[in-house]
């Protein structure tokens, strides 16, 4: 049957980025702009010390968040991609071998493949069809010349949470530096770098810690040397014509996005007021309750392990005889369910999964869902299988 009364907005694209933020986020972004509004660094004057106190207050929250013990060992970018590309170009050399999984984003396989270009040599370790990776097979794919080990934490596609504290075992044991893709996991399962023993941590700003678009950041552990992606001015050091050495001016050249980063601080002291082991909790409930449920719908395929021990709030479905993008669009105009669809910009994974090239629906879950919201969307997932089934035009 089809829902033809008006519906609240249900956001289920967390995934791609979170809505709604916390009030305090927007509130943080207009003080700076209207408060500070200087350019960290450049002056000594009151709003640029102002500015400067923002980016370090944030960068003290994410060291909390994350159990950093050196705050300027973190280094703000404009992105999870920005931030892997920092990692990747700055470690990796000809001759060098680097291991990585068959769930990336494109935000690690294209700057890889890049690489193999340059003379990198490259093993992609399959995971399973639910996107759960052995590490017995990369162990094997070690190497003399292996240079670094990638993972993401979490599929963007699938959900699935690689093992990360194994996975930084095995790259210890063999002497490698450990990169750690944290764009689905950071701010919705906790993350330790000391206590996992990750080398580099690269994370985004505006998914699961609720900050702005155009914000994200790197970890860099006391052990590792990256050379820098830009070199510009620092606004320390000015002296000389030579990058700067030292963290985090090192890879932090030209103008911060303060505003933004203002609003990450935000978002991350909302973390950690409500606890993201309470994000997780919330987010493994709701999908939970949507595997559930969909279990029940005839026509309705869904992707990656039932243990949502195993997943975090992501998950990815089909609908037999439809469309991605078609049951995407049903979803939004008839349900008012908003839903991504298609490759999700990881080819690999979807290869992975056996849905390349037609993609998938993926609903990605947040800290403000609702199981009221899930069961919404499961009646309209039902409805909309049973319509496929029949092969009638749809009418909302």
């Amino acid at each position: 049957m089809v829902r033809t009364e008006v519906v609240p907005t249900i956001y289920f694209d967390n995934a791609a980025t979170s809505w709604p933020k916390p009030p305090a986020v927007a509130d943080a972004v207009s003080g700076y702009l209207t408060d500070a509004g200087g350019n960290p660094g450049r002056s000594g004057h009151r709003m640029s010390v102002a500015a400067a106190r923002v980016v370090e207050d944030a960068r003290e929250a994410l060291a909390e968040l994350f159990n950093v013990a050196d705050p300027s060992r973190l280094v703000f970018t404009h992105n999870a991609t920005h931030a892997l590309n920092l990692a990747l170009y700055g470690l990796l050399r000809p001759g060098d071998h680097v291991v990585t999984t068959s769930v990336e984003h494109n935000s690690v396989m294209r700057p890889l493949r890049h690489l193999e270009t340059l003379g990198v040599e490259l093993t992609v370790v399959p995971c399973t069809p639910e996107g759960t990776l052995d590490p017995d097979a990369v162990e094997r794919a070690m190497r003399p010349t292996t240079r670094l080990l990638v993972a993401a934490h979490g599929s963007n596609v699938i959900g699935t949470v690689l093992p990360i504290a194994a996975l930084a075992a095995l790259a210890q044991t063999h002497h490698v530096p450990f990169l750690v893709d944290a764009s689905q996991t950071a701010g919705a399962i906790p993350i330790d770098v000391q206590a996992r023993g990750v080398s580099l941590l690269a994370f985004t700003g505006h998914k699961g810690l609720l900050g702005p678009p155009g914000t994200g950041g790197l970890y860099i552990r006391e052990d590792i040397e990256l050379a820098p992606l830009i070199r510009g001015g620092t606004g320390s050091d000015s002296a000389h014509d030579v990058q700067p050495e030292f963290l985090p001016d090192m890879h932090e050249s030209g103008t911060l996005n303060v505003a933004g980063i203002a609003g990450l601080a935000a978002g991350v002291r909302f973390l950690l007021d409500v606890g993201v082991g309470a994000v997780q909790a919330r987010e493994r409930a709701l999908v939970a309750r949507f595997l559930d449920a969909t279990a029940r719908i005839a026509g309705l395929v869904v992707y990656g392990p039932r243990d949502v021990s195993q997943r975090c709030g992501v998950v990815s479905f089909n609908v037999a005889g439809a469309m991605s993008s078609e049951v995407g669009l049903i979803l939004d105009q008839s349900f008012a369910v908003m839903a991504r669809t298609g490759l999700h910009c990881a080819p690999s994974a979807h290869h992975t999964l056996g849905t390349f090239p037609a993609g998938t629906v993926r609903f990605g879950f947040g800290w403000f869902n609702t199981e009221a919201e899930v069961d919404v969307a499961v009646e309209a997932l039902g409805a909309i299988a049973a319509w496929s089934a029949k092969g009638v035009a749809w009418t909302a």
